[in-house]
């Protein structure tokens, strides 16, 4: 499959008051001869209910649950980072592929809440694991783990690497102001891993899309901490260390864009609803994940969810989901699966994924 050249197409939201154009790129490619050999995930075992979140800081239990599906989430104590969420969750993902450590060659970590500006967390996770491996970090907040998936798959692909670590995690506990009562209850923390080998050539990528819109960057953004704006005493007194979400906005582009790169995925492959076996999206908000299956007319028996007990782990979501998913059984090999990944900058990763 070669790339699309079809122009970008703008998604016009008609209901916003700002008339917010965001584009829509058709570009799809396709990479094949890659397997998902093992996956694993991890949260923290602290369990943080609505109730807890009312007797805390006064939120309204259902109010978060009829918004967003979310009975509760995880909270990563003061002394765990990204790091260690990731590392667990990678451990988990070795013993599941039966991959001996010293064979992993590449290392991608998808967070955006990482432990330090520098060093980055995967070279963390590659010395805590004694990995003999390039590591770096990619960025791309809830869409991190399918940018990260897809760039390694890239190395395993084209026999640049023999067995690559893909991991995905955010502690989003830390970033998320505790007075911002419509925010802080959508978020918890979580990792997840899978490894990644070299397949049959009727496995792996059949038809991806990687995708960004930077225009749509103010509807979720942490705005101090970085060379615009350094941490300052004024800053965090602020709050600006804080993610902030224009949460109506975010909903409405993220229902539209999830509708419109599904139906791209299987337009461009020739496959039909049917004929994927599991739709594992991002756990962002199950309102989403059901207006998005509705529109598409996809029942809701292929589509795997456990945002009621996790809430939006970011970059930690689609492994969560998938690692969950393949030890209930409801993955088997030469599965098709649709991945989807969506989130800030903004910033989206949809794969048809045969597994």
């Amino acid at each position: 499959m070669t790339p699309s050249t079809v122009t970008a197409v703008p998604i016009l939201d008609t209901a916003s008051t700002t008339k917010q154009q965001h584009l829509f790129s058709r570009r799809t490619n396709s990479l094949l001869g890659v397997r998902v050999a093992g996956c694993g995930s991890f949260v923290p075992e602290q369990v943080v209910t609505n109730a807890d979140l009312q007797t805390r800081f006064g939120f309204d239990p259902e109010w978060i649950r009829q918004r967003t599906g979310i009975l509760e989430r995880r909270h990563a104590p003061p002394e765990m980072a990204t790091s260690d969420m990731c590392i667990e969750a990678a451990r988990r993902a070795l013993r599941s592929a039966n991959v001996d450590p010293q064979d992993i060659d590449l290392l991608v970590c998808g967070t955006f809440t990482p432990d330090f500006q520098c060093p980055s967390t995967a070279c963390l996770i590659q010395d805590r694991l004694s990995l003999d491996c390039a590591a770096f970090d990619l960025a791309a907040a809830c869409a991190g783990f399918m940018y990260a998936m897809v760039t390694a798959a890239q190395y395993v692909a084209t026999g640049n690497a023999r067995a690559a670590l893909v991991v995905g995690g955010d502690c989003m506990s830390r970033i998320i102001n505790p007075a911002d009562q419509r925010t802080y209850p959508l978020f918890g923390d979580g990792a997840g891993a899978v490894v990644l080998t070299a397949g049959d050539p009727h496995q792996g990528l059949l038809c991806y899309q990687m995708g960004a819109d930077g225009s749509g960057g103010p509807l979720l953004d942490r705005m101090a901490g970085g060379t615009r704006s350094p941490l300052t005493h004024a800053g965090l007194d602020a709050g600006d260390q804080f993610l902030r979400m224009d949460g109506r906005s975010v909903f409405k582009w993220a229902v539209r864009l999830v509708t419109d790169t599904i139906d791209l995925m299987l337009e461009s492959s020739g496959l039909t609803v049917q004929d994927v076996s599991l739709f594992a999206l991002h756990q962002a908000n199950i309102r989403i994940i059901d207006a998005a299956m509705e529109q598409l007319g996809i029942p809701p028996e292929k589509v795997y969810s456990n945002v009621h007990r996790y809430g939006n782990t970011s970059g930690g979501s689609i492994p969560l989901v998938l690692d969950e998913a393949l030890r209930e059984g409801r993955i088997e090999r030469g599965d098709t699966l649709l991945m989807c990944g969506f989130g800030a900058g903004l910033a989206w990763g949809t794969s048809l994924f045969r597994w």
